[in-house]
């Protein structure tokens, strides 16, 4: 009796493990995203509104550098804006800052979902830098985003 080759035991094993990855759907690990994730200085970002939806941060070749993109909200996207801060005048301050943004998005982020979306959406500020405060830049915004996965359509509650 012949033993099969090394060779075919492979190709079976590949087969094998190629049919149960078809099988078996592939779960992502849920994304997190905090306060240097997106700054005030990531191109595009000054273009978007309140309420209005973009992109998550990627290299554009034809801009040479990091860029988020305005994205209808219907059409899916990674993030929606849902409001804005002020801080106040002072010396640049980035752990403070944070203190403030993470609490001040937070407080709108619990008003607006006050159940949490049911564990489907979190947040994330968006932070001056030292430069753009230096320009005098007191502007945090608060965003909104499911970290399982793409908007599929606005997520602002109705008034």
């Amino acid at each position: 009796m012949k033993l099969p080759s090394r060779r075919w035991a492979v190709v079976a094993t590949v087969g094998t493990l190629a049919a149960l990855a078809a099988i078996e759907p592939t779960v992502s690990p849920p994304v997190a995203k905090g306060d240097a994730f997106v700054t005030a200085q990531t191109a595009g970002l000054l273009g978007i509104e309140g309420g209005e939806c973009f992109s998550d941060p990627a290299y554009s070749r034809r801009a040479a550098e990091v860029v988020v993109r305005y994205e209808p909200c219907e059409s899916g996207a990674d993030n929606q804006s849902y409001g804005f801060l002020r801080a106040a005048d002072g010396p640049w301050d980035r752990t403070r800052l944070a203190e403030f943004a993470w609490q001040g998005c937070r407080g709108y982020f619990d008003r607006r979902w006050p159940d949490r979306a049911g564990g489907t959406l979190d947040f994330y500020p968006v932070l001056p830098t030292r430069q753009t405060w230096a320009d005098g830049d007191r502007t945090v915004m608060c965003v909104v985003y499911r970290p399982r996965g793409r908007l599929t359509d606005s997520v602002l509650p109705l008034r």
